[in-house]
């Protein structure tokens, strides 16, 4: 029988407010299946203690950003929090075509934007959910990141964010990391073997009729 032929990947795009735990979803996600690649944003703001460039992120300043995207190299951006954040569109691209799958931690706009672009058919994607508003606060505390006002921010932001879980293939609710990582894998498990990403299946079905006839 012919070998099938091998699928395009698949964009995950992972979306939630910030403290509903997208990253730590996507980071466990990826300890599961060591060939999911990360699409690494490039963005205008500082680099935290311990981030390198290329790793976290690719920090930029603004005009080498806003260049990018005069030049159409980012599949996505939006200003968040008086920075820029984009996906650079070329590793991404050049991804999916090999067949491996791409993870994107990325808000509601970039989601939209991936959504509405030319890689629509290769999107699925998830809207992550906290238990409740205090428990998203007592998160935010929690990583020690941020001052109190920012806090307040991503707090008053964070209804807006909710309000387009509806736009999302899933949603779930993130009141255990265990069981909503159990949830992704089952997610991307079924998206594989959906039957439009299996283009080996016409041939395989072919060369089983033409079995079946090698037998009459």
């Amino acid at each position: 029988m012919a070998a099938p032929t091998a699928r395009r990947g698949i964009l995950i795009i992972l979306s939630s407010p910030s403290g509903a735990g997208k990253s730590t979803l996507a980071g466990r996600l990826m300890a599961w299946d060591d060939t999911l690649s990360f699409s690494v944003s490039a963005t205008t703001r500082a680099p935290r203690e311990g981030e390198q460039d290329g790793r976290e992120y690719f920090f930029r300043s603004r005009e080498e950003f806003q260049t990018m995207v005069a030049e159409g190299e980012m599949l996505e951006h939006a200003e968040v929090f008086d920075n820029l954040y984009g996906s650079p569109r070329g590793p991404v691209e050049e991804a999916i075509s090999a067949g491996r799958d791409v993870i994107f931690d990325i808000d509601w706009q970039g989601g939209q934007q991936i959504r509405n672009s030319g890689l629509a058919e290769d999107v699925v994607s998830i809207f992550i959910l906290p238990p409740s508003i205090v428990e998203l606060e007592k998160r935010l505390r929690s990583r020690a990141q941020d001052s109190d006002a920012v806090i307040a921010a991503r707090m008053k932001k964070s209804r807006d964010e909710i309000s387009h879980w509806a736009e999302y293939d899933y949603c779930l609710i993130n009141r255990d990391l265990d069981v909503a990582e159990a949830e992704l894998q089952a997610i991307l498990t079924a998206e594989r073997l959906k039957r439009s990403r299996q283009p080996g299946l016409m041939t395989l079905v072919r060369d089983l009729n033409e079995e079946y006839e090698a037998r009459t």
